[in-house]
């Protein structure tokens, strides 16, 4: 593998693999992001170094090393991504949720948990998770980050279901059952014109690198 390697290019600009210096990083860049759309890229590289500063020191998130307004440099975490690790271990699930509460704990919600390839399973069979890039951080964590972190679990609970089903309890199937109200709302009518524009109108996916995740982050 080159020191270098391209890992993904759209309209938002590049995510890069950099294995140059002692230590293999992830650098996204904004630099390239087409005109019209430049302060959007940016504003969620700005929103990712948030998040991951506020997470720094906590095992299984990236570690943010540096940004400016348009490049964020993270460390890289192997690991292979859910949808490849297929993690059937009660305790790789135990272990996300921990770290799942350690986040909210920290005032971040991570907002793209339902993707499997943002969470990896780690050579030691722990889990972590990437792609910060729609995460929230708030001091606060009012009505609506309570809401938001809700959904975090939610979606964790979803992969639970789907790779270890009998280790589910009632609570979790209730919480399974009820997703929060602004949920349907976004599914029933935001999320198809959000498909549209993203993916119709502007071409862009937001599972960044989602077939090539084990070699990404």
């Amino acid at each position: 593998m080159s020191d270098k390697r391209l890992l993904k290019k759209d309209l938002f600009g590049e995510v890069r693999l950099d294995a140059s210096g002692p230590e293999r990083v992830i650098v996204r860049d904004t630099s390239s992001a087409s005109s019209w759309i430049r302060w959007l890229a940016r504003y969620l590289l700005a929103r990712e170094a948030n998040a991951l500063a506020a997470l720094q020191g906590l095992d299984g998130v990236p570690v943010l090393i540096r940004h400016d307004a348009n490049t964020l440099v993270r460390s890289y975490l192997s690991g292979s991504p859910m949808h490849i690790g297929k993690p059937t271990d009660i305790e790789y699930f135990r272990g996300a949720a921990r770290l799942l509460r350690a986040m909210h704990r920290a005032g971040v919600v991570h907002n793209d948990l339902a993707k499997e390839p943002n969470l990896l399973v780690r050579e030691d069979g722990s889990a972590s998770f990437i792609d910060f890039q729609l995460a929230a951080y708030s001091r606060r964590r009012g009505r609506l980050f309570r809401i938001a972190a809700r959904e975090d679990i939610r979606h964790l609970l979803k992969h639970k279901r789907t790779y270890c089903p009998t280790r589910l309890t009632k609570r979790e199937r209730r919480i399974l059952a009820t997703p929060a109200g602004l949920s349907r709302i976004w599914m029933g009518v935001f999320k198809p014109i959000y498909l549209f524009v993203t993916r119709r109108l502007i071409g862009w996916s937001d599972r960044e690198g989602a077939g090539d995740r084990g070699q990404r982050t």
